[in-house]
């Protein structure tokens, strides 16, 4: 692979992903943002095969497959387990409206760019100059995990959180160790079939997986 054709997969695959975590803030139907998450868990997976086939490493392309099966099959699966268990269809009003969110995720990106160019003059290869993508992620993920209601919602917020950061490792380091990366899946994993327990005893129980309803009974 030539050292262009190279760059411009990588950036159309960075670029994918970042259009993905935006759409998450635009879409309100739960169905749809379970689909817009695994359309970016397989952007993400991408980002190490491209790197794995870049460097010649076959690690990293392990690596990817693993990712794809995880974030763009398994974990959309259990999620849509979930939804269907709770009986909900859409995200309820969130604390930011979606124009104000779309504006607010321009500016975290905008700020990623800001904070990451130091690291990027360090070394502007490819990987490195992509390296803002996977952190307006994490920004964005982190947005939504405060500013949507639904327990679903902030479920997929916390897995944005976590595409963004497995994004920056892979750019910053041109990949990361097999057995880190399964050690980190692993934990994800875990953590969503938690949560999903959560949400279904939570719709079992109180009727709604509403956060702001759920404060109320407590008070």
């Amino acid at each position: 692979m030539s050292d262009s054709v190279y760059t411009q997969l990588l950036n159309l695959a960075c670029g994918a992903f970042l259009l993905a975590a935006v759409t998450v803030l635009w879409r309100r139907e739960l169905a749809w943002i379970i689909r817009i998450f695994a359309f970016q868990g397989l952007a993400l997976a991408a980002i190490p095969a491209l790197l794995g086939i870049h460097a010649g490493r076959w690690d990293l392309l392990a690596v990817a497959a693993g990712i794809g099966a995880l974030r763009a099959g398994v974990l959309p699966h259990l999620m849509r387990r979930a939804l269907a268990a709770s009986g909900e269809t859409r995200e309820t009003q969130p604390v930011v409206n979606v124009a104000a969110s779309l504006l607010t995720a321009a500016a975290l990106t905008l700020l990623a760019y800001a904070v990451s160019r130091p690291l990027v003059e360090l070394e502007p290869s490819p990987a490195t100059r992509a390296l803002p993508v996977g952190l307006a992620v994490v920004l964005i993920g982190f947005f939504v995990l405060v500013t949507r209601r639904r327990a679903l919602s902030q479920v997929v917020g916390f897995l944005l959180l976590d595409n963004g950061i497995t994004a920056v490792a892979f750019l910053a380091t041109s990949g990361v160790p097999l057995i880190v990366e399964l050690g980190v899946s692993f934990d994800v994993l875990l953590a969503v079939l938690v949560l999903q327990i959560l949400t279904t005893r939570m719709r079992a129980a109180f009727g709604t997986t509403d956060i702001d309803d759920l404060r109320e009974l407590h008070d």
